[in-house]
């Protein structure tokens, strides 16, 4: 315990105790304005997650009407995430590093991180689109067949091209703002840019929908969206641009086996559609992105402290790696209250059915905490493994902590809402 001296006495050192606060027993100790950049991070995406709750809520029949694209949810929310948050990971790397500048040249650092996640973008919603058709083909109810696949083609790649301008202006935003207010980008670029996705991909979805069974035009938009998706890709590959080759590479098949993850996690949805209340769809939103972002959180301080030589990856955590683990484990109870908090207010305006305050906190931190303690584990040896295969961990660790997450968490809301019997 640390000590100060009062006074000698001859030879006698007279000390006493020094008392300091100590914030979550501990847990935050120095780090208190990391604790305060990510608590204000993840407040805000809760708070927005909410209008991406309020969408679904209020779209849910439109959804419905259209077989399968329910199934479509949570790939077309995560992705976003899935690219645009690696983005702000490698940019924040590079800024602790002193390698960061504003050049806009196409070879530039930044400039091939852009080119990387717009074809990361196009490519992983194409091929999106083609697992939620065949997931859709292969579930679906005799009689009721699902929308097609250029139906999916233009949701998905149409409305992520809209989501994705939104998001990386954004994202360079926050990346400027970083540079300017002295922020650590590892402690809010994941849950701002899934706060940014929340907002704005739903509202995209929807607004694709316009094109969505419309016969002759949806099949000739969904023709000319993957012509552009694949000879873009196909000039990156015979580009000279190696950090954008290595950065679709290497994330590109993370982002399929995320979006295929996340699939899974929507027929957890999908199954559960009667089951899950006009509240619940409310907090789904935020639920599964929180979750996500604290686990993002922990990988972008793992890669970052992995590139400067802070963190040595063993198979038990050292004691830098714990003490971010038990950072972001802190984080989590607060929010997961506030998400459900936020719910029952937009609930009660809106004057929506609703099991209760309590009831809300009960499924929230239960399910919440449960996701939390996975993501974790996730994040930890999902970046140790992806330094000892040599790949950049700020390339894999948001996309696999989403992966695991919208499995893990929908079906832990699930299963939290089953064990507190909300109707």
């Amino acid at each position: 315990m640390p000590t100060r001296r009062l006074r000698s006495v001859g030879r006698v050192r007279l000390t006493v105790p020094r008392f300091r606060w100590r914030p979550f027993g501990g847990v935050l100790g120095p780090a208190k304005t990391d604790a305060g950049q990510s608590l204000a991070a993840l407040a805000f995406s809760a708070f927005t997650s909410v209008v991406a709750g309020l969408t679904l809520a209020s779209q849910e029949d439109q959804f419905v009407a259209l077989p399968g694209l329910l199934l479509f949810i949570p790939p077309a929310i995560g992705l976003r995430g899935n690219v645009f948050g690696p983005l702000g990971s490698r940019l924040s790397t590079n800024i602790q590093m002193g390698t960061f500048s504003w050049t806009w040249k196409v070879d530039s650092v930044l400039g091939q991180n852009l080119v990387a996640v717009l074809i990361n973008s196009l490519l992983a919603s194409l091929g999106i689109s083609v697992l939620a058709e065949l997931l859709a083909l292969f579930l679906g109810d005799e009689g009721v067949p699902p929308i097609g696949f250029s139906d999916f083609v233009v949701a998905g790649v149409l409305g992520g091209i809209v989501a994705s301008i939104v998001v990386l202006g954004f994202t360079l935003a926050l990346t400027f703002a970083a540079v300017r207010l002295d922020l650590d980008l590892d402690n809010v670029v994941a849950p701002m840019v899934t706060a940014a996705g929340d907002l704005i991909t739903l509202p995209a979805l929807v607004l694709s929908l316009v094109l969505v069974r419309r016969g002759n035009t949806t099949l000739i938009t969904a023709t000319v969206l993957t012509i552009v998706t694949l000879a873009l890709t196909l000039w990156l590959v015979r580009s000279g641009l190696q950090i954008a080759r290595r950065i679709v590479a290497e994330s590109l098949p993370v982002l399929l086996a995320a979006g295929s993850l996340s699939l899974i996690a929507g027929i957890a949805i999908e199954s559960a559609e009667e089951r899950l209340s006009w509240v619940m769809l409310v907090l789904l939103p935020g639920y599964l992105g929180t979750a996500g972002a604290l686990g993002g959180i922990l990988a972008n301080r793992l890669s970052t402290k992995v590139h400067l030589g802070i963190v040595q990856f063993n198979l038990w955590p050292g004691a830098e790696a714990r003490s971010d683990m038990a950072f972001t484990a802190a984080l989590a109870a607060p929010i997961f209250a506030l998400l459900a908090l936020v719910a029952e207010v937009v609930a009660q305006a809106a004057a929506q059915g609703t099991p209760g305050l309590l009831l809300l906190l009960a499924v929230a931190m239960t399910g919440g905490l449960a996701s939390t303690l996975f993501v974790l584990a996730i994040a930890y040896y999902g970046t140790l493994a992806s330094v000892r295969f040599g790949l950049d961990p700020d390339n894999i660790g948001i996309p696999l902590v989403t992966a695991a997450l919208d499995v893990v968490g929908a079906l832990s809301l699930v299963a939290a809402v089953v064990v507190w019997r909300v109707a």
